[in-house]
Parts: structure tokens; C-alpha cells; sequence
């Protein structure tokens, strides 16, 4: 008999029972886990029988946590070291903020009556086409990697940009597959990147509306490369982004003391033409 395939689901049930007293569900992932031998039964003095982890499901849990933290560790540094890339260029850049975006409901979308057809003869006495449908929009949170802002004080002039940091093929995936977090990163800002390793992804895996930067080496000393620039559109940051933005603290150049004495939109100045400010 072949060892059972593990997924996601097993690793999450074998930590569900080690943090608990134990108690058996009886269902096909612990048929998985005790064939794998991660698994023992055990019964108590009443007769009440309980789940323990082995060693090896000890062991199983301690490697994916390990994997884990090497991932986690590996997404930071590159948005730490994109950050930077964004300040040398005189951006002012915050990371992980909570935002309140609307995007369109897909639920009353999907659940929406299709429009009755139209005679035969209709464009015939059809002055102008029929108003498009009221699209039903809800708010939702967003919580792009690194938000920023270009230093300057007038507020036409701020082209607010997010970048979206993804650091694994699988990552980058399951983040396109989501419309409404797409949707969400448009109605925020300007511009929407994703950056990521030159071997993650390619460009045209990306859809066209959003730019592409890629990082060329290792992530300590690799170089970074605009691939294609995301499309841009008129955005005026709305209220709540506004408040976000003041309870938050930006992120500093730790080696430029002049960019800790900088406000929170900056002094660059009011010229949209003026170089950006370089903070290396």
C-alpha cells in the first residue's frame, strides 16, 4: 500500500489536533494521517479514545513550519529592499496598511437576471442604446505590500502606486486569481506593480493593465528592472486612504538622516518636472 498524498489539509489537521486535547473527527484526513503513521490512537482509564501526535507528524510539523519562516523571511527582504528602491527614487512608501477599497459585488453580479432580448426590429426604433446596468459596488479590505506616494505637496501630483511583492510562483498565482483584491489595488491608486524573481513568473502571465518589475540575482545583491509599465489612471485618494495614511508612520532610509526629518508628504516642492529627490 502507497503512503497517502499529504496536502495543506493534513498539515492543518495534524496542528488542529496538537493544539488540542485531541479528540477524534473520524473523517478521511485522519485515515491519511494515521496510515502515514503521524498519527496514534490512544485510549484513556474510561475508555475514551484521543489522537497524539508521533514523532514523525512532530516532525512533519516542524519542517513546514521551518519552510514557512525561509519563505516568509524571504517575501520581507525583497519588499524591504523594493521599498528602498522606491525611496532612493523619492517616493514616501508605507507597508502592509489595512484600506478600505470598493469593488464591484460578484455575488449580485452573479446572481443578477439576464436582460429580456430585444425584438428583431428594435434598433429600428431605438433612439439612443439603453443605459448600461448599475454595477452594485461593496467595500472590502486591502492590504497591498508597499503603498507609496510620490514627495511632493500638491496632491495632483502624488501618483499613488501599489506594488505587490511575491516572492513564489504559487504565491503570484493564487494572488491573480482573485479579481476583487485586483480591483481593490486599482481603486487605491494609480498604479499597480508586481515585483517579483526574474524566474517566478513572465511578463505576459501578468495581466496588461498592471506593470511589471522583476528582480534580476540574489536578493541581497540582484538588480531590479522595469519589464513594463502598469497603465496609469486618474486617481484622487479618497478620504479614508487620507486617514490611513496619517495614523501610519512611513518607512525610513535608515541611512539618510535627512529622510527622518522629512513630514509626512515631504518639502521636495511643488514642481512635477523637478528630478525626484535621491535618498542614497
Amino acid at each position: 500500500m502507497s503512503a497517502p498524498q499529504l496536502t495543506r489539509f493534513h498539515r492543518a489537521r495534524l496542528l488542529q489536533i496538537w493544539r488540542s486535547a485531541g479528540w477524534p473527527c473520524k473523517d478521511g484526513l485522519e485515515i491519511d494521517l494515521l496510515a502515514a503513521g503521524l498519527l496514534r490512537q490512544q485510549a484513556d482509564d474510561a475508555g475514551r479514545e484521543t489522537l497524539k501526535l508521533t514523532e514523525a507528524g512532530i516532525e512533519l510539523l516542524a519542517e513546514s513550519r521551518q519552510r514557512g519562516l525561509r519563505s516568509a523571511s524571504a517575501h520581507d527582504r525583497l519588499a524591504q529592499r523594493f521599498a528602498s528602491h522606491l525611496m532612493d527614487m523619492g517616493r514616501i512608501v508605507w507597508r502592509e496598511l489595512s484600506l478600505r477599497a470598493q469593488v464591484e459585488d460578484e455575488d449580485a453580479a452573479a446572481e443578477a437576471p439576464p436582460p429580456p432580448p430585444e425584438p428583431p426590429d428594435a434598433a429600428l426604433w431605438q433612439d439612443e442604446a439603453p443605459p448600461p446596468a448599475a454595477v452594485k459596488r461593496v467595500w472590502r479590505m486591502a492590504r497591498p505590500d508597499l503603498f507609496s506616494v510620490r514627495n511632493t505637496s500638491v496632491e495632483s501630483y502624488l501618483q499613488p502606486m501599489v506594488h505587490e511583492i511575491k516572492f513564489s510562483r504559487a504565491d503570484l498565482l493564487s494572488d491573480l486569481r482573485h479579481a476583487a483584491k485586483r480591483q481593490a489595488y486599482q481603486w487605491l491608486c494609480s498604479e499597480v506593480y508586481y515585483v517579483f524573481p526574474a524566474a517566478v513568473a513572465k511578463p505576459n502571465e501578468i495581466p496588461m493593465q498592471f506593470g511589471v518589475w522583476v528582480l534580476h540575482g540574489d536578493l541581497d545583491e540582484g538588480q531590479f528592472e522595469l519589464l513594463r509599465p502598469a497603465r496609469h489612471q486618474p486617481c484622487k485618494l479618497p478620504f479614508a486612504v487620507w486617514l490611513a495614511l496619517a495614523k501610519a508612520t512611513p518607512l525610513q532610509a535608515e541611512h539618510d538622516p535627512a529622510q527622518t526629518a522629512l513630514g509626512p508628504l515631504g518639502q521636495m516642492g511643488d514642481d512635477p518636472d523637478r528630478p525626484p529627490a535621491q535618498l542614497s
